[in-house]
């Protein structure tokens, strides 16, 4: 029975990845990733020495039909993202999905890791016991929608943003959930990591002068 391993790796330290995960990729007959270049500097930095193909969202069929093809052959391969769990918020889940509709006799094996949502909410301070995860909000279609559904909701709300609308983001929560407590996650595991508290006014003024804060990649919790 062929194996397909879905891989976490780093979100930014490199020294956040598992024995089990190093073993598995020095062990695979290929890696699929998202960015054969960044997957690299990791594969170099463990000394592991395996074939690598791409696949991300533009990926074509033909694509999946290579890799089908492979499996069927009795090939294992391992599937990585460039940060964090691959199918969150990640092209991978629709090639897990089609293997599982597709494939029954491939075992589909997780090796779990880095997730940049769960190591925001276990820093942030707000309650985690219950929590939706809305990935990256839509930019423009359902988005004023969602805001609505976030400002009276009954568990705590996480989500990813990127550092070109997070004033806009901060914006939004300042006009749909003035009165809720917030978390922004910044560069989680990195350099630069930074947590900001407050409610969502407190918080985008923040941001607002600190322009230099503004960079990176974020990660929200809003509480219930």
């Amino acid at each position: 029975m062929s194996k397909f391993y879905v891989v976490a790796t780093p979100i930014g330290n490199m020294g956040d990845i598992s024995f089990r995960a190093i073993e598995t990729l020095k062990n695979v007959d290929l890696i699929l990733c998202e960015d054969t270049r960044q997957t690299k500097k990791l594969l170099d930095k463990y000394g592991i020495n395996k074939p690598t193909m791409s696949y991300h969202a533009q990926s074509k069929l033909a694509k999946t039909d290579k890799i089908f093809e492979l499996l069927k052959d009795g090939k294992d391969l391992a599937l990585v993202s460039d940060a964090g769990t691959p199918g969150i918020s990640d092209p991978g889940a629709i090639l897990v999905s089609k293997i599982k509709e597709e494939l029954s006799g491939v075992q589909v094996i997780p090796i779990p890791g880095a997730s940049a949502v769960i190591a925001a909410l276990s820093a942030s301070g707000l309650p985690t016991h219950e929590f939706t995860f809305l990935g990256f909000l839509p930019h423009k279609k359902g988005r004023e929608t969602l805001f609505k559904e976030i400002a009276v909701a009954k568990r705590t709300m996480a989500f990813y943003e990127s550092p070109h609308r997070i004033l806009k983001t901060l914006e939004s929560l300042t006009k749909f959930c003035p009165n809720k407590k917030i978390c922004v996650a910044r560069e989680l595991t990195k350099i630069y990591e930074e947590f900001k508290n407050g409610t969502p006014t407190e918080v985008l003024e923040y941001f607002k002068n600190n322009l230099e804060h503004q960079r990176g990649e974020f990660t929200i919790i809003v509480s219930c």
